[in-house]
């Protein structure tokens, strides 16, 4: 069994700042990718960051300048640094990664529970 927690959601002003961590627990044997999707209400999952294991990032265009990933793979946990909040950046927040339990050869894809972020004065 696998799974993901998210933690650091909350209330925050315009021009606040969040840090967002989601931790991997369970039969892991590796993780690939892990991401950052964001979910507004009446609106679509969308992708916000990424980082390889190699600790490569990948960030929506919306969010790059104010938003940084990164990740600790002792600790399988990523992190959400998010800086100048805006109000279009109020939504779940929801941690997903690509991971390969021990024991199998198949790389399955995991989800967090969401925790919810809101930008507001």
């Amino acid at each position: 069994q696998v799974q993901l927690v998210e933690s650091g959601g909350g209330l925050v002003q315009p021009g606040g700042s969040l840090r967002l961590s989601c931790s991997a627990s369970g039969s892991i044997f590796s993780i690939n990718v892990m991401d950052w999707y964001r979910q507004a209400p009446g609106k679509q999952r969308e992708f916000v960051a990424g980082i390889t294991s190699g600790g490569n990032p990948n960030y929506r265009d919306s969010v790059k300048g104010r938003f940084t990933i990164s990740r600790d793979n002792a600790r399988n946990t990523v992190y959400l640094q998010m800086n100048s909040l805006k109000p279009e950046d109020t939504a779940v927040y929801f941690c997903h990664a690509e991971i390969l339990r021990s024991g199998t050869w198949r790389i399955n894809d995991y989800w967090g529970q969401g925790t919810q972020v809101t930008v507001s004065s």
